[in-house]
């Protein structure tokens, strides 16, 4: 039995909801200026660049599959600051330090985590996996 990749797409692109930019500090902190007076380091502005935008998805880590409690028992995951962000294959590979920003969701009916809109995620260099039409890679919460 052959995979059906235009199936597999068809499947994931119903996940695939949040609208997200990725932006790169491309010079790191080569280009930050010591603030003399609080013994910082200061990023120019604007600092970052757009280096993509499209449709993918933010979710908590290591989300369950969604089932109900067992005969009325209390299901509790733990709170984490630990999110996964599912890219689609053609995005281009994250870097280190990487931000990843919810800008808004295509999903009819309003976004999965209205709370996610406008947040954005540090790539923390650890990636999930890279499957045939996505890619996940953890990401942490930065504000």
């Amino acid at each position: 039995m052959a995979f059906d990749v235009d199936g597999a797409r068809r499947v994931v692109a119903r996940i695939l909801d949040d609208k997200l930019e990725v932006w790169r500090d491309s010079a790191g902190r080569t280009d930050d200026v010591l603030d003399e007076i609080t013994g910082r380091l200061v990023p120019p502005a604007p600092d970052e660049e757009l280096v993509w935008d499209g449709l993918g998805a933010v979710m908590p880590f290591g989300r369950p599959a969604i089932t109900q409690p067992v005969g009325g028992s209390v299901a509790v995951d733990p709170p984490t600051t630990d999110y996964q962000a599912v890219l689609p294959i053609d995005a281009p590979a994250l870097r280190r330090d990487d931000v990843v920003r919810v800008a808004g969701s295509v999903r009819p009916g309003g976004p999965r985590d209205p709370h996610l809109i406008g947040r954005r995620f540090r790539f923390s260099d650890e990636s999930v996996g890279t499957y045939s039409v996505v890619r996940i890679v953890r990401v942490q919460v930065i504000d």
